[in-house]
């Protein structure tokens, strides 16, 4: 992103009592209608079947002005907490704190964010904490890093709460060796390490923990021309890289929401190139990762379909948030195109998907600084 989870959770750790304002502020937001009734077992209330995904800015203001988790529109599912991000690119060791209040005036204190995320969840929201950002470069090379990363993702899941975290790794944190050539079993030691610190996260926390991604293209369409350094050695190694985590991950993965934004142009199952931007262009690149690719090319090395209810597409909130931003009118014809496989324009997926879990905004921010657009209009054209 840009600067311009399901069974038994584990106990929090201790808290220090909240304040008098957080306490106000809990109350508050605790009126709010009462949410899906929650899984008798585990205690944990289920996402919807359509759900809204947003980033809110926590750590920073980046001029989209600071939207208190208590004022964040009822219309989004997924609250994506951005970011917590490394000491050092290869350390592993994760920081997150809040947004200093001389950046964003009105801050809460700790205690009051924490209250606030209690009430958002008792209306049956999943708060989750997002990892890397454009800024955040978190290679994990070592398996002392991985172990790191594992660490401090605790801590702070922990620490507030969260329902599970979202992986943001843009930039040079993933990348392909010139050997590793089989998205299936792969050998780069920054993919390995990243898998298995998921892997362990998500046993950690068990069948509720909520996993989701946001890669750009380049690191999962683009996977369909190019994987890695290719046949000649000659291409960019970030190609595609994304796609052996996502694979080795898909039983536990919750959402893949690929950013559809900041994007060149991406060769289509089509066999034609597409613009962000359009209808076409969330078409071509969702119908991928619905109906699955060979990747480089490659019938031997097919990338199977996700279900459709782990996948959203990610898109701009409005024209401040990032490039690609997408009209109203346009985002509902590429989903009306995608769930019935009819009015499309510019491109027809395989078949259609009626089980398109929902869409991704950068960011909570930057909708209410538009006037939360996209989440009162597409929040009531998913519910419809």
């Amino acid at each position: 992103m840009r600067r311009s989870a399901r069974a038994r959770r584990l106990p929090r750790l201790p808290r220090p009592l909240a304040t008098a304002a957080a306490i106000m502020v809990a109350a508050s937001l605790t009126t709010a209608p009462t949410p899906a009734a929650a899984d008798t077992a585990t205690g944990a209330v289920p996402l919807p079947d359509r759900v809204l995904a947003g980033y809110l800015h926590t750590s920073f203001a980046n001029g989209s002005g600071w939207v208190d988790l208590a004022d964040v529109p009822d219309e989004w599912d997924i609250i994506h907490l951005a970011f917590a991000e490394p000491t050092s690119p290869t350390s592993g060791r994760l920081e997150f704190s809040l947004c200093p209040a001389q950046e964003c005036p009105g801050v809460p204190s700790e205690q009051e964010f924490t209250a606030q995320i209690d009430a958002a969840q008792a209306r049956g929201k999943k708060v989750v904490l997002s990892v890397g950002g454009q800024n955040g470069q978190v290679s994990l090379e070592t398996a002392a890093a991985r172990d790191a990363f594992v660490a401090s993702a605790s801590e702070i899941i922990d620490r507030y709460g969260l329902d599970g975290i979202d992986i943001d790794f843009e930039g040079h944190s993933l990348h392909l060796d010139a050997d590793d050539t089989d998205f299936r079993s792969p050998t780069t030691p920054v993919i390995t390490h990243l898998i298995e610190a998921l892997r362990e996260l998500s046993a950690r926390y068990g069948d509720d923990f909520v996993l989701t991604m946001a890669p750009e293209t380049f690191f999962v369409q683009v996977g369909h021309q190019f994987y890695g350094r290719g046949q000649w050695g000659g291409a960019d190694p970030r190609a595609g890289a994304y796609l052996p985590v996502i694979h080795a991950l898909r039983d536990r993965l919750t959402l893949l929401h690929v950013q559809h934004y900041n994007s060149g142009p991406v060769y289509g199952l089509d066999g034609r190139y597409h613009q962000m931007g359009t209808a076409d262009f969330h078409q071509a690149m969702a119908d991928m990762v619905l109906t699955g690719f060979p990747v480089a090319g490659d019938p031997e090395h097919f990338f199977p379909p996700l279900d459709p209810s782990q996948v959203a597409i990610g898109l701009p909130a409005s024209p401040y948030a990032g490039n690609g931003h997408t009209p109203v009118a346009e985002v509902r014809a590429a989903w009306d195109c995608l769930t019935t496989a009819t009015g499309c324009s510019g491109y027809t997926p395989a078949a259609a998907h009626p089980g398109l879990r929902g869409l991704m905004a950068w960011s909570i921010n930057w909708d209410r600084f538009g006037g939360d657009e996209f989440a009162t209009e597409h929040g009531r054209h998913l519910d419809g």
